[in-house]
């Protein structure tokens, strides 16, 4: 009878210590739940902690550190190709909270199945005390973490500073999401902040037969004073994530499970509440009535001397930002006259400009020459746009300078290079176009370091988009427009290679009836015409010279003048001349064409480019005329190769700018003036 008495007690005993210490039942590696991390075996380092109270500390208020905690002892998985799918399945649920620095989220930490429990070399921050730059997404890491992230690190890729990713080998998430949890009352995902010092109960579960990993996050509800709390927490219906993922290249027959948590230069204190697990099935549910709340948090008290420093503070701020006002007003200053105002439309700031090409970066430059520099820009409508920065220092003549420019914005064609704007500043005037992806013609004829072929059809078509260009300027807009630089240098191709003549910094306007007065000459060295470099008369005629010589390069693939050839070829239009007397005429095509082209369209175009450069320009072709015989309306004239003509220009100080170098070799050069004389 004692005997029976002293069974039933000892029963007794062991059914109660079971029932009421349910975190020491269990503690194998595959299933354990704990209350009381005080009564868990696991392995810390860094700055992890178990607290008198049985809670679970990851970080602290160190900077740049880690801390981790895992089960001391591996769980076994069967990844042989023979193995049930059931092998790899494991679940797992767990409270956190993240408790970070007034008006500071902090970093995040991780939920890590790990081949190793030696994170020494793993990195804090964004490395959330995983990885470093050598080890990441390395596939020999044998690593599966589920981040709960607090800050948005741009080496990750990170989505925002509030959300839960899935994470293989690296810190750069296979799948991430906001924080969220799915309200099954509401029908809908509601924001969950990670780093509100509230506890969060979060859900893992791998199914082996799917092989699919869910991931769900919910709030444990606040405990009213007249209401008990509920044991089990309610899971949503709907997972935050869920990935497809095959953990059996993945994991090893022996990982780790547990918890990885970082600092960076802000801090926050990391818990873990509550953990259950199990391999090969649910794990079971924790109850809420068991976790324990959050410890308070310490006094902060402000002595003396952190008044006087936040005052000094404060004074060092708005004097720092007084001086940043005035520096930024000197940065962006710009020149802005009263009779501007009438152009305000088509004046761009400054300030704009700048931001939109980065401050004009040299990684923005699109090219460089006598005329200043041109970048690359986006505007924030979204606008693409180039900018020309152009050196200037005379005054005189400037309100009819911009208000030429002014009158370029409103030149509308499809074979233009649209001016958007001007900005003007002390010593620089800036220019705004459309963008021309594809740059310039003269890449494609003559960059030989990044060659780029153009077929004769795309050649024919932008020669023919130029000619229209040209037509418009000399004839159909309200005033007749010289561009006076028509060369392949300004010719820009657009994203489909068509032609857009640009770079209007010599382009003059006038009446029709009236004829341009100029003072001095400009040009380029091979496109001027012979009446423009020994009398300074230039005409829609001198446009038409240019577009010839234009013609030529396009269809022979050389520059009006080469010093590098021999000398019968030297000057181009004299070679073709030269060779359409032998009746030779298709020996000067380029090369580079291969003998791939429509010959009655070649031997039109030099036969048009030809015709454009006779000496006297009553003998050339108007625009209209030239369009028409390029379109097939009209045949081309009878001409003379007798008569082509090149124009020498003058080296006295009445002829055109140029420097006496390139006059005396016949280089070719640009000769860029903005204000002729007026």
């Amino acid at each position: 009878m004692a005997a029976a008495l002293r069974s039933q007690c000892l029963w007794i005993i062991v059914s109660s210590f079971f029932f009421f210490f349910p975190s020491v039942f269990s503690q194998g590696g595959d299933e354990f739940v704990y209350y009381d991390f005080r009564k868990a075996n696991l392995s810390i380092d860094g700055m992890a902690t178990i607290l008198s109270s049985g809670l679970l500390q990851l970080t602290n208020d160190s900077t740049q550190s880690t801390g981790h905690a895992f089960h001391r002892f591996p769980v076994e998985f069967d990844t042989s190709s023979s193995s049930s799918s059931e092998s790899l399945s494991f679940s797992t649920e767990f409270v956190f909270a993240f408790v970070p620095e007034a008006g500071n989220r902090g970093q995040g930490m991780a939920f890590v199945v790990s081949a190793s429990t030696d994170f020494r070399y793993a990195n804090p921050t964004s490395y959330l005390g995983l990885f470093n730059r050598s080890t990441d997404n390395k596939t020999e890491n044998h690593v599966l973490a589920i981040e709960l992230d607090t800050n948005r690190s741009p080496d990750a890729e990170d989505i925002s500073d509030n959300h839960v990713g899935i994470d293989v080998n690296s810190i750069v998430s296979m799948e991430s999401a906001n924080s969220s949890y799915f309200s099954n009352a509401e029908g809908k995902n509601i924001s969950l902040v990670l780093a509100s010092g509230k506890r969060i109960l979060i859900w893992i579960e791998y199914d082996g037969a799917d092989k699919l990993l869910n991931v769900t996050l919910a709030p444990i509800p606040v405990q009213e004073s007249d209401s008990p709390l509920l044991s089990r927490s309610i899971k949503p219906s709907l997972p935050l994530l869920s990935r497809p993922i095959n953990l059996s290249e993945i994991f090893l027959e022996e990982m780790y499970i547990g918890f990885s948590g970082s600092t960076g230069t802000v801090k926050s204190d990391q818990y873990i509440l509550g953990w259950s697990f199990k391999k090969g099935g649910k794990a079971e549910s924790l109850d809420m009535s068991k976790i324990p709340n959050l410890p308070p948090p310490p006094p902060r008290k402000r002595p003396p001397t952190v008044i006087v420093a936040s005052i000094s503070a404060v004074a060092f701020l708005m004097i720092a930002a007084a001086v940043l006002y005035l520096y930024q007003k000197r940065k962006y200053a710009e020149i802005l006259e009263q009779w501007e105002k009438e152009y305000s439309p088509q004046r761009l700031s400054f300030k704009t400009l700048y931001k939109a090409t980065k401050g004009f970066k040299e990684s923005m430059l699109l090219g460089a020459g006598g005329f200043g520099k041109v970048y690359r820009g986006e505007l924030p409508s979204g606008t693409e746009i180039a900018v020309k920065r152009v050196s200037h220092e005379a005054e005189q003549g400037m309100r009819q300078y911009v208000s030429e420019i002014v009158s370029m914005g409103r030149l509308r064609h499809r074979n233009l290079v649209q001016l958007l704007g001007y900005c003007r500043r002390r010593g620089e005037l800036l220019l705004v176009y459309d963008y021309m992806p594809n740059g310039s013609l003269d890449d494609y004829l003559f960059n030989s370091e990044k060659p780029k072929k153009l077929n004769w059809s795309q050649r024919f078509r932008i020669i023919k988009g130029v000619a229209s260009a040209l037509l418009y300027l000399h004839e159909e807009w309200e005033q007749v427009v010289l561009h006076r630089d028509i060369k392949a240098s300004n010719i820009l191709l657009d994203s489909g290679l068509n032609g857009r003549l640009g770079d209007f910094g010599l382009a003059r306007f006038h009446d029709r009836g009236t004829n341009l007065q100029a003072t001095r000459v400009v040009g380029t060295i091979g496109y001027m015409a012979p009446e423009l470099t020994e009398m300074g008369l230039a005409t829609t005629w001198t446009d038409v010279y240019a577009f010839g010589a234009f013609m030529l390069e396009v269809a022979c693939g050389r520059r009006p003048v080469d010093p590098e050839r021999p000398p019968e070829q030297m000057i181009l239009v004299k070679w073709i001349a030269s060779c359409g007397r032998r009746g030779h005429l298709l020996d000067t095509v380029d090369d580079k064409l291969e003998g791939d082209f429509e010959v009655e369209e070649v031997e039109m175009v030099l036969k048009m480019g030809m015709l454009c450069s006779q000496r006297m320009p009553e003998d050339r072709p108007a625009m209209r005329q030239i369009l028409q015989c390029l379109e097939g309306n009209d045949r081309v004239p009878d001409i003379s190769f007798e008569n082509a003509e090149f124009g020498i220009p003058s080296l006295s100080n009445e002829g055109p700018m140029i420097t006496s170098s390139s006059a005396a070799s016949f280089s070719y050069d640009t000769v860029t003036v903005l204000f002729d004389g007026r």
